[in-house]
């Protein structure tokens, strides 16, 4: 197997500068961010320190190869040159999971899927000298990009998304993923010296993806990779990355606050909180989000309040937006990180945020609204 790897973690739009910056800390260089993705070097270990560490990651890929191909004879013979047996031996599941097309002469997905199918067992037959692939071991999902005619291989090395943490046994109507809460908590700039307050905290995910940042919990410690199965250097490099992980972990004093006016989000907010380690370091209470006052001069404020679809209806969300701008206003030098759907939110709240982002939150967009103390608008 090939000891320097090219390596992609992919991510939600709009969070590739927040990956990169993830990757750059984790001592990673020659970054190469696209849109919807970092590419990096490493070595075979480096797949599952990636799995493990990485926050705001969605997929932890290995890129087998790259070419240009316009017709699907093209695709077939380059696909077919690529050293698919470093990876897959003759009894591993080898599908072809994943399949995207952006303005290309190749924008059949279903006809890409089967001709990179075909090339591999090709590719696979001569390698191994056998007609049949049992496909009965390990699994190594195939993933086909291809954006202007530029195709891009690779197999998955996570499995399920990384967003899956494990300790999220239970979520409320409108859960965020933990890989966009962490983004979120990035990008308001918090750290455990300042008080954290979420008013609309549901199932606790803001707040729990903050505390494990807080202490250094790596968010992939507690779950299975598909890749730790694939030989035995990966899993020892898997038992090696835990273990150094485990040990960076550290015990840290915070002033973390989640409150909802549903006391069934609470319960399942502690539960997670607890199977997440960070029970200790966050209190949970039962309270309505027009009630929440600090007499702290400062601290931070990151929500998600209702969008006005399922929770509650439009008009009910913005009289809560209203409601919400009117509190919030007594706590003068916080700092407010709003994650909605709503485009009038800023209107509704009473103030101009110091900046907004575009965010996909699953397939819908939000924005990201960011009031800082000292240079909000409208004050």
């Amino acid at each position: 197997m090939k000891k320097r790897l090219s390596l992609i973690a992919t991510c939600t739009f709009g969070l590739e500068g927040i990956l990169k910056q993830e990757l750059s800390d984790l001592g990673y260089t020659d970054l190469r961010p696209e849109n919807g993705k970092v590419e990096f070097e490493g070595n075979i270990c480096d797949i599952a320190r990636a799995n493990i560490s990485l926050r705001t990651a969605d997929r932890i890929l290995v890129k087998i190869g790259a070419f240009t191909s316009v017709t699907f004879d093209e695709l077939y013979e380059k696909t077919k040159a690529l050293p698919w047996e470093e990876w897959i031996g003759p009894m591993d599941m080898f599908p072809v999971s994943k399949a995207t097309s952006v303005k290309s002469k190749l924008f059949s997905k279903s006809d890409c899927q089967s001709i990179v199918k075909k090339a591999v067992v090709d590719r696979l037959t001569k390698a191994y000298k056998i007609q049949w692939f049992e496909e009965n071991r390990e699994r190594f999902p195939i993933h086909v990009n291809i954006l202007k005619d530029e195709v891009t291989l690779s197999i998955d090395a996570s499995g399920s998304g990384l967003h899956k943490r494990g300790y999220r046994a239970k979520g409320n109507e409108a859960p965020i993923k933990e890989t966009l809460a962490a983004a979120i908590v990035y990008l308001s700039k918090w750290n455990a010296k300042k008080i954290l307050v979420d008013p609309f905290c549901g199932s606790g995910t803001l707040l729990i993806e903050a505390a494990m940042i807080a202490a250094d919990i790596m968010p992939g410690n507690d779950r299975d990779f598909s890749s730790e199965h694939w030989s035995s250097e990966l899993k020892e490099c898997y038992r090696i990355v835990r273990e150094e992980s485990a040990a960076a972990q550290k015990t840290v004093e915070t002033r973390i606050f989640g409150f909802d006016i549903d006391r069934d989000s609470i319960s399942i907010a502690k539960e997670n909180a607890r199977l997440a380690g960070v029970d200790k370091m966050i209190e949970f209470n039962v309270r309505d989000a027009r009630d929440v006052y600090f007499e702290e001069a400062h601290g931070v404020i990151i929500t998600n309040p209702p969008y006005g679809d399922r929770l509650m209806t439009k008009k009910q969300a913005e009289m809560l937006y209203r409601d919400m701008g009117k509190s919030f206003r007594k706590l003068e030098d916080w700092s407010f990180n709003v994650i909605t759907s709503h485009l009038e939110f800023e209107r509704y709240f009473g103030q101009r945020s110091t900046k907004n982002r575009k965010l996909y939150s699953g397939n819908l967009l939000t924005y990201l609204y960011q009031f800082m103390p000292g240079v909000r608008k409208g004050k």
